[in-house]
């Protein structure tokens, strides 16, 4: 008895360091199972949004080009009205298939800021459809729409916990703008 008693100490250490390394491992395997699902789930946002972006600015291309012939001061490749308004019913196909993945993988200020976009850029389709009230003024719901892209990519980066400094056109293209 006394030579158990004599090893008892060398086998709760065997225990308690059995016992410490498993504990261990497992929080290892939950950090790495957490990152892992982290990564995955950041890059099925990332092509959300990134979907949604793309097909959003198709639209507002579109009506810029639509309505260039309007607009003395245009840059945009002009469109017939007949060829534009079919490419724009496309997009809008195209953007409310990505919208569900921004609705599903979304946070609340991305989705936010999502709906924010699109409402500035439908303003701009309803100018092109001839819809828009009277007083509709070209240059400032096109700076509401760049402005509120910002907005959305803004969001969107802090979804993805993405610092890499600010990435704005709106005030880019108005600086352009004022210096051409």
């Amino acid at each position: 008895m006394t030579a158990f008693l004599n090893q008892l100490p060398a086998l709760l250490g065997v225990i308690v360091g059995v016992v410490g390394t498993l504990l261990t491992s497992r929080l290892n395997d939950k950090a790495q199972w957490t990152r892992t699902l982290s990564v995955r789930w950041d890059e099925r946002r990332l092509d959300a949004y990134a979907e949604y972006g793309r097909t959003l600015n198709e639209v507002h291309l579109l009506a810029h080009r639509i309505t260039a012939p309007s607009r003395p001061s245009s840059r945009a490749h002009p469109i017939d009205q007949t060829t534009g308004l079919e490419l724009i019913a496309e997009a809008d196909v195209q953007r409310t298939r990505a919208w569900e993945g921004v609705l599903l993988l979304g946070d609340a200020d991305t989705v936010a800021a999502a709906r924010e976009w699109r409402w500035a850029v439908l303003q701009l389709e309803r100018a092109v459809l001839g819809l828009a009230d009277d007083d509709f003024d070209w240059v400032a719901a096109v700076r509401r729409a760049d402005e509120a892209r910002d907005r959305f990519y803004t969001a969107a980066r802090a979804s993805l916990t993405m610092d890499t400094g600010d990435v704005a056109q709106a005030r880019w293209l108005m600086d352009r703008q004022m210096n051409s």
